[in-house]
């Protein structure tokens, strides 16, 4: 049973909720004899303390939470190789002599150098040399998923770290951790603040405990399934309470809080305890845990109220981790359930491919050709060794069906090498890889077209398994807990509930051999070296530049998305990409490749008007339709000839920004001339962040009919002035044809820094202004 609050509610000694309500401030004195206010109660959560803590602001400290801004510092940041190149090329463009505050490169996207040829290698030798120069911890390829090495070397009770992948979360170990695009790094290691409201904090109040077979992902799914169309807990603190935590051990714990990320929450924390400390003095770092609970009396804005009894193996059907089914009602009603995906898939793909997933029905049972067990979510010890007891003794055959395990580091492979669960699980038939994060966006693993593959790893959008359904193809990913997925591949691929597997677990105790980092980990933290010079490979560009914010705009309409939610994915492809991440111009020829491969071009058509202006040039010769465009609004809008006019392009989306926190997403737009998104809604905090870092509008328009349609153009007049004095209707005409018609766009809140790094054009510009201001 998993289910929601109306409305907020209390929390006594963190074990009993009062529901708020007219009577609730008399039921709490009643039961504490205490009398507290809502907003006092408030204050009583673990995340208030926390975030108190890390704000900067030293007026707001143990200031009511209602209206509050929060300037925040990190403790400490990690990003992987497909972002940390372009964070540290946009800091040292903005003044970096040294990284401020630790900061680790790991490499587990980038890994493999098959694609680009010495693209990948010279990105980590750059990551390499940038460590050396401004004090930094490098984490070679192979060793750790990013979010693993965080849990383990990272990781402090009560503390916070930002990192530039978002999955980006150590809740379950007292940590607050968020997950946001490159530019927010790259302020962080330029000593500026992350701005925001204070969140609202959702209780995730656990009781009972999961009974055999269920795992981790089986909880995380059941949560998802409940929250995410409802945005229950959008941009908000999920903060996992109650007496059911103690009955979790940390691994599951962390194996819940990792998918918090795909319910689009702000971050997530939880209640600590010995199975928490345990945790700590396993990798040698006991000094960094303290006991966290929320006080005798807290407030929480919404419940999430979780029975871990009564969750059973769960199964996120393509192609969006919310999309969530029992196992066991898979099997009863298979035709009638792939269905219903079929039928969600057509919005997904857009009528693309043909797609069907009625031949994977087998015997009457649903059958599938590939098991993954990988990443920061599913290739932990515990995971990996309960999948073992289930496989031991079977054979995943020598048919279609394959399966692939990644621990999520190599002192977890060590282990289970040592202790012979790497050879339980290779007697089987499965392969054992090294730490790598490919298999979650489609670098490894790729199953043949039309194939379903089961995998507890972080994502199904389409695509993210590696296909291209551009070039007519198309396979899909359901994800699975381990010990369910190990199950299905013990049984000959054909889906299996792990609460069917009748053995027992064994839970081999954990021994964790510090030496392997001491001894391949390269650790300069606070030891920068100016005199070391970056290694910057052939494919490593710098940022093109980019124009400050003119008075007037004229955006041409080069995409526009009527899906409900479009992903990050969908918006700058994973994957076959990743080479190029360190090129600006070479990644951005990718953008909505596969959603709508027209835009590039037409986005280039009309960024040449705007490279025309910054030369001198006449734009409208560089793109001769502006002419009569223009003519038509100098005609229809007064004031319209009077000012500067800058020229680009603007996407239409629904719901954008859904899934990854990376900032290319934005910066590949920016780069082809972007100026501006207009949407209904944003899917996610980090990628409205991503477009404002990047000099983009982020415009809100309500929903329903558009005033424009896909290559029409929009006005903006006085579109400066607007951002400069904090306009709330941004006035803007939609020209269709021969026709002129205004209306009216919002920005919602923007804080004075990021209203001036829209102004400036980008966050590198604005902070070339402060250097240059200095």
């Amino acid at each position: 049973m998993v289910k929601t609050y109306e409305g907020g509610a209390y929390l006594l000694n963190g074990e009993t909720l009062v529901k708020d309500g007219a009577d609730a401030a008399a039921e709490v004195k009643a039961k504490t004899g205490n009398e507290v206010t809502k907003e006092e109660a408030k204050k009583g959560t673990i995340a208030y303390g926390i975030l108190d803590a890390h704000d900067t602001t030293a007026s707001a400290k143990g200031t009511d939470t209602q209206g509050r801004a929060l300037h925040i510092r990190f403790d400490s940041l990690i990003s992987h190789d497909i972002t940390y190149v372009g964070i540290i090329q946009t800091a040292r463009a903005s003044g970096l002599t040294k990284f401020p505050i630790p900061y680790v490169l790991t490499n587990c996207h980038n890994s493999l150098c098959a694609v680009g040829g010495t693209i990948n290698e010279d990105d980590h030798v750059f990551g390499l040399t940038a460590a050396k120069k401004y004090g930094g911890v490098y984490v070679p390829p192979h060793q750790a998923v990013i979010h693993q090495y965080a849990r383990e070397q990272m990781a402090t009770a009560g503390g916070m770290i930002l990192g530039s992948d978002s999955h980006t979360r150590y809740g379950a170990l007292g940590t607050m951790a968020i997950g946001e695009g490159g530019p927010e790094l790259v302020k962080q290691l330029l000593q500026q603040t992350y701005d925001i409201k204070y969140p609202e904090v959702v209780a995730i109040y656990l009781t009972g405990a999961p009974v055999k077979g269920v795992g981790p992902q089986d909880v995380a799914l059941a949560i998802i399934g409940e929250v995410f169309d409802k945005g229950y807990v959008k941009n908000k603190i999920m903060e996992f309470v109650g007496p059911g935590v103690a009955n979790l051990s940390a691994e599951f714990r962390i194996g819940v809080d990792v998918m918090t990320t795909e319910t689009t929450c702000l971050s997530s924390v939880w209640r600590t305890d010995a199975r928490a400390k345990e945790y700590y003095d396993i990798h040698q770092r006991g000094e960094f845990y303290k006991e966290l609970n929320p006080k005798e009396v807290a407030y929480y804005d919404g419940v999430v109220e979780v029975d871990l009894s009564t969750v059973r193996p769960m199964i996120a059907m393509p192609f969006h981790p919310s999309n969530t089914y029992e196992i066991e009602e898979v099997n009863r009603h298979p035709a009638d359930i792939l269905h219903e995906v079929e039928e969600k898939a057509k919005k997904s793909l857009d009528g693309k491919v043909e797609y069907s997933l009625q031949d994977k029905i087998v015997g009457g049972r649903l059958r599938v050709e590939q098991g993954l067990i990988a990443g920061c979510a599913g290739g932990t010890y515990e995971n990996i060794v309960d999948a073992a007891d289930i496989l031991r003794g079977h054979y995943i055959g020598n048919d279609e069906f394959s399966m692939s395990v990644y621990p999520s580091s190599t002192p977890i492979y060590m282990e289970l090498l040592k202790n012979g669960v790497a050879a339980d699980i290779l007697e089987t038939g499965a392969i054992l890889k090294t730490a790598f994060c490919g298999p979650c966006f489609g670098a490894g693993d790729t199953p043949s077209n039309g194939a379903l593959s089961i995998r507890h790893s972080t994502r199904n959008f389409p695509n993210r398994e590696g296909s291209k359904v551009q070039n007519g193809q198309i396979a899909s990913v359901a994800l699975m807990d381990a010990r369910s997925i190990a199950a299905t591949a013990a049984n000959d691929g054909y889906l299996t509930p792990a609460t069917d597997f009748d053995g027992s677990f064994t839970h081999p105790v954990y021994h964790y051999d510090a030496n392997i980092y001491g001894n391949r980990v390269f650790d300069a933290k606070g030891k920068e070296d100016a005199e070391v010079s970056l290694r910057l490979g052939p494919n490593i560009k710098d940022w093109p530049k980019m124009s400050a914010l003119p008075d007037h705009l004229l955006l041409r309409v080069v995409s526009e998305i009527h899906d409900p939610v479009t992903t990050t994915d969908e918006l700058i492809p994973s994957g076959e990409t990743s080479s190029y991440r360190s090129n600006p111009e070479g990644l951005a020829e990718f953008t909505l490749s596969r959603r709508d491969p027209e835009y590039v071009g037409l986005a280039k058509e009309i960024r040449a008007a705007q490279t025309a202006l910054v030369k001198g040039k006449d734009p409208l010769a560089a793109f001769p339709p502006l002419r009569d465009v223009l003519k038509l609004i100098y005609d229809s809008v007064p004031g319209a000839d009077k000012g500067d006019v800058g020229f680009g392009s603007t996407i239409f989306a629904v719901k954008p920004g859904d899934g990854s926190a990376r900032e290319q997403a934005a910066s590949c737009q920016k780069v082809l001339g972007g100026w501006a998104n207009i949407a209904n809604e944003y899917a996610t905090k980090r990628y409205r962040s991503n477009l404002i870092n990047w000099g983009m509008l982020p415009f809100v328009i309500e929903e329903g009919a558009l005033p424009f349609a896909r290559l029409d153009y929009v006005f903006l007049l006085n579109i400066r002035h607007a951002v400069e004095n904090e306009v709330e209707g941004i006035l803007a005409f939609a020209v269709h044809e021969d026709s002129v018609h205004a209306f009216t766009m919002t920005l919602g809140d923007l804080t004075k820094e990021e209203r001036q790094i829209i102004l400036d054009g980008c966050l590198i510009n604005y902070n070339a202004g402060k250097l240059t201001a200095a």
